[in-house]
């Protein structure tokens, strides 16, 4: 099957597990009407809270979080695949996984991922993030066979490490994912064109599914959900920052037809990276 349609769901996400489901179901399932046959949510669709030990105190493993048990019985009853771009869920040893799962059409859980770059960061704006003191950084990049090709999985700030995604490609990724929650400050500086970029590089769909608007912790995050083609050209998007969706078809025979017009990929070769005095090579 090379042509299918894919739904970005916009959330906006606040404090409480059990009332995010819900929001979020209602957009599924209205996407999944609308003949969504894969249906990606955003970055932690499960709940946005600031305060660590909030969070944890609001949080639970794998096996009881409610979102995760909703999005499995959603995507069964509909027969879609599900891919909650990522959920807070609380580990052994007091810290927490930013995980994405892939939902089969028969409920179960065909891949994760856990969000390997951790949003560090001090904005002009005075906005600080240190992701990595709540969360474990991921390790493995994670590629999943759906029906409808193969699939890449990332999780927002890693739209900022493009190796991950030409790897990714180099394998045989045909649609590449980033569901984020993009501030509003770096989103309207560089969302647009980080999605695009990485679809350009690679000759791949890139689909990333957006938090939006002010949130119940104070933050606030950029929205315009986006499905970008292999050529760069967006073919969806939710231009604002209000909870909905947006719907695209994607034929990933575009995906060879992008690759063979400029094949990048193929073209790549290995270097070394040396200073000019000597021509010594730099260690990295």
């Amino acid at each position: 099957m090379a042509t299918f349609t894919a739904a970005c769901i916009q959330l906006r996400s606040g404090k409480t597990v059990a009332e995010n489901a819900v929001a979020a179901e209602q957009l599924i399932r209205q996407a999944a009407g609308d003949g969504a046959a894969y249906v990606q949510t955003p970055e932690m669709s499960n709940i946005l809270v600031r305060s660590r030990d909030e969070l944890m105190d609001r949080i639970g493993p794998e096996e009881t979080d409610p979102f995760l048990a909703m999005a499995r019985r959603v995507a069964a009853e509909l027969s879609i695949h599900l891919h909650l771009g990522s959920l807070a869920i609380l580990k052994e040893g007091g810290n927490a996984a930013n995980r994405a799962f892939l939902i089969g059409p028969n409920g179960s859980v065909q891949a994760s991922y856990d969000k390997i770059h951790m949003f560090d960061v001090d904005l002009p704006n005075g906005e600080s993030w240190r992701e990595s003191a709540t969360y474990d950084p991921g390790h493995d990049s994670t590629l999943v066979d759906l029906p409808f090709g193969r699939f890449g999985m990332a999780v927002c700030y890693d739209v900022r490490f493009p190796a991950i995604f030409r790897e990714q490609a180099k394998r045989g990724a045909e649609v590449l994912t980033v569901p984020a929650a993009f501030t509003r400050q770096t989103g309207e500086a560089h969302w647009h064109v980080l999605q695009r970029a990485r679809a350009i590089e690679n000759g791949a769909y890139v689909i990333s599914a957006a938090q939006g608007g002010l949130h119940e912790d104070g933050r606030e995050t950029y929205g315009h959900s986006l499905i970008v083609d292999p050529w760069g050209q967006v073919i969806a998007e939710l231009d604002h920052d209000a909870p909905g969706y947006v719907l695209a078809a994607v034929d990933t025979e575009n995906v060879a037809k992008a690759r063979a017009r400029i094949p990048a990929i193929a073209n790549e070769r290995g270097f070394a990276c040396r200073l000019a005095d000597g021509l010594k090579e730099i260690p990295a």
